[in-house]
């Protein structure tokens, strides 16, 4: 049987009255909006409602599904304690998806579970829920660090459990919209807040749902969205159907978007199975990328190629340029999958004897010794982006003042500690942000005395 239904929904903790004590009234088309989806989901009765939260948690490379047989919670840490919940998981559908995902070999189960109480991205939902309806049992996950096409493969093996086991399904996609709305709101104000909050809503409220998965990244990062990856997964969960979407409220008055939209499921549809889709269009822009690529990039390639492949390190080729086999200099080697970060390892400073032998041995860390990600498996070769970069030699600066986050990269500096960020990358639009996540990166403190360099960058795609 089918997921019965799905919602996207904000969860912005002030609609509850205990907690908004008045201020929820400015946002009343949200509250009306999730009192309706509320009736509509006590009158399809499921057994089980499924809840993907921004808030549950969260791992850079795996799905988290919450264990036991049951988990309380209540909203103390907003002032209003006395608003609590004690809900009982589905063992068997929350197993049989986790089986699924091991048959598949895809990150997602049980395991790590650091705090047993139920998160506000989840409780909103249930508030509302549970003064129509409360004959059910409960799943609650987190999202992941991993791609947004990772995320629907999550969805339609969530789709699959569904199926198998006959549940009578509800799914809530818990996510607030942008946050970067309003001059006043939490995160101040970013053109690309509005022009997110319009897209996620024309596109949900159209059911268009694999456009979802063309947000870039960065233009997400900049919006500050909460919710993108939890829209995701529900697409995946009615991946191939026929979908019913109607939009019911959209609102933006304290800074940060809500948005609320019902998707009732329908017939068998094959034209709606987005993700084959998706990833025959990245295949023809790698193909493309592919074809343009210069011998710093090849080389790259064709090392991470075979090292993962058969783990022999690649020597250097006899095509192999006297610029890349004549100089010597610091490289950095960057490796993407869907969009998303894989690998990114490099030195400042050449340390082998040629421009070569540094991508070659940087681009065997980037892909199997990058302490953030898993080593690159062989069947995610063909999904690849990879980009060199040839550094030139760091020089010291006074200020902040001298440097250009498009034409500089900074090193920054504090006794033994160094953090360092390549110039021009999406998401870094000033020289602040720059230095901080540098500092960041280094674990420098912003109260430490710090040294600045700058460097420039040939970048090879």
């Amino acid at each position: 049987m089918p997921v019965l239904a799905a919602y996207m929904v904000p969860h912005p903790p002030m609609i509850v009255p205990d907690i908004g004590r008045g201020s929820e009234k400015q946002i009343t088309k949200t509250v009306r909006a999730y009192e309706a989806v509320a009736e509509e989901i006590a009158q399809l009765k499921p057994e089980t409602i499924i809840i993907s939260s921004p808030h549950s948690i969260l791992y850079a490379d795996y799905f988290h599904l919450s264990p036991g047989k049951a988990a309380k919670g209540d909203f103390g840490r907003f002032g209003a304690g006395k608003v609590s919940f004690r809900e009982t998981y589905d063992g068997e559908l929350r197993e049989k998806i986790c089986a699924l995902a091991e048959e598949k070999g895809f990150p997602a189960g049980t395991l790590g579970e650091k705090d047993k109480c139920l998160d506000h991205g989840t409780m909103v939902p249930l508030y509302f829920i549970e003064q129509k309806y409360r004959d059910f049992k409960l799943i609650r996950m987190g999202l992941s660090g991993l791609s947004l096409a990772e995320h629907y493969e999550f969805g339609q093996i969530i789709r699959d459990a569904v199926g198998q086991t006959g549940r009578r399904v509800v799914y809530i996609a818990s996510g607030d919209l942008s946050h970067k709305l309003q001059k006043y709101g939490p995160y101040g104000f970013a053109p690309e807040g509005p022009e997110y909050d319009r897209r996620i809503m024309d596109v949900c409220g159209r059911g268009a749902f694999g456009e979802l998965l063309d947000f870039e990244e960065s233009f997400c990062d900049k919006a500050a969205e909460c919710g993108h990856r939890s829209f995701v997964i529900m697409a995946g969960v009615l991946d191939g159907q026929e979908v019913e979407a109607k939009e019911l409220s959209h609102e933006d008055v304290t800074g940060v978007g809500y948005g609320i939209c019902t998707f009732r499921p329908g017939e068998a549809n094959g034209e709606r199975e987005f993700l084959p889709r998706w990833r025959r269009k990245q295949e023809r822009k790698l193909a493309e990328m592919r074809a343009k690529e210069d011998s710093f990039v090849r080389l790259a390639r064709e090392t991470v190629e075979q090292y993962v492949s058969i783990r022999k390190r690649y020597d250097v080729p006899e095509w192999a340029t006297a610029e890349m086999t004549d100089h010597r200099a610091g490289v950095f080697v960057s490796i993407h999958k869907d969009g998303r970060l894989r690998g990114c390892i490099g030195t400042i400073l050449p340390v082998y004897g040629s421009v070569a032998e540094e991508i070659i041995h940087n681009a065997i860390s980037a892909s199997t010794r990058d302490p953030r990600f898993d080593p690159i498996r062989p069947d995610e070769l063909d999904k690849l982006e990879i980009n060199v970069d040839v550094l030139t030699t760091p020089e010291k600066i006074e200020s902040k003042d001298e440097l250009d986050v498009k034409r500089y990269g900074v090193i920054v500096s504090s006794g033994g500690k160094r953090g360092l960020l390549l110039p021009d990358l999406d998401g870094v639009d000033t020289v602040d942000e720059q230095v901080d996540i540098a500092m960041r990166k280094g674990g420098i403190s912003p109260r430490e005395k710090i040294t600045l360099e700058r460097f420039e960058v040939i970048r090879h795609r």
